[in-house]
């Protein structure tokens, strides 16, 4: 199976420190949409997985959140793209459950829906904790530069085999060729 796993936060929208808590605050960063288009038209499933924990804190309703993932739904299917399913995880960092990244849960459970084995997948993130998901489960980690991925990439603590891109457009290039 195709398939190419992607952070939401700083990957397909901007990130804020103060979280994305509207569908109005949710702003896709410059060819994204269009990179997810060509891993669609390339035959990829594009899944997203996402820590949420702005939903565990109070911060915002589930209502909310699938109020932003319909807004990105819509965006990338004008842009000829299409995201095949979002996964995230809605828990705040306290309650310790295996959802949320850096541990594996989420990218295992895209892998039990999916019936895909993760080994080699290109997950994409622009933080440690995504990079260390992917390696945990055996995906191919890839680092992209927009959000906090420059930040991620000064700390110098990648996981071994991680790839860098300067954004998601860059990576997808890579993919599809």
């Amino acid at each position: 199976m195709k398939l190419v796993i992607l952070d939401r936060d700083g990957v397909i929208n901007h990130d804020s420190p103060s979280y994305i808590k509207s569908p109005d605050e949710w702003k896709p960063i410059k060819g994204s949409l269009e990179a997810i288009a060509l891993l669609s038209q390339a035959g990829f499933h594009v899944v997203v997985a996402t820590n949420q924990s702005g939903v565990g804190r109070g911060l915002f309703e589930m209502a909310t959140l699938n109020a932003i993932h319909d807004q990105m739904h819509r965006a990338v299917g004008q842009a000829g793209g299409r995201i095949d399913a979002v996964f995230f995880c809605p828990h705040a960092q306290e309650a310790n459950c295996n959802c949320r990244k850096p541990k594996p849960g989420l990218l295992e459970e895209i892998g039990r829906r999916f019936n895909a084995n993760l080994k080699g997948i290109p997950c994409i993130g622009d933080s440690l904790r995504d990079l260390e998901a992917a390696a945990a489960v055996g995906a191919q980690p890839v680092l992209v530069l927009t959000g906090k991925g420059k930040k991620t990439r000064r700390e110098d603590k990648l996981p071994p085999g991680t790839l860098v891109f300067s954004d998601l457009t860059e990576a997808v290039k890579s993919i599809i060729k």
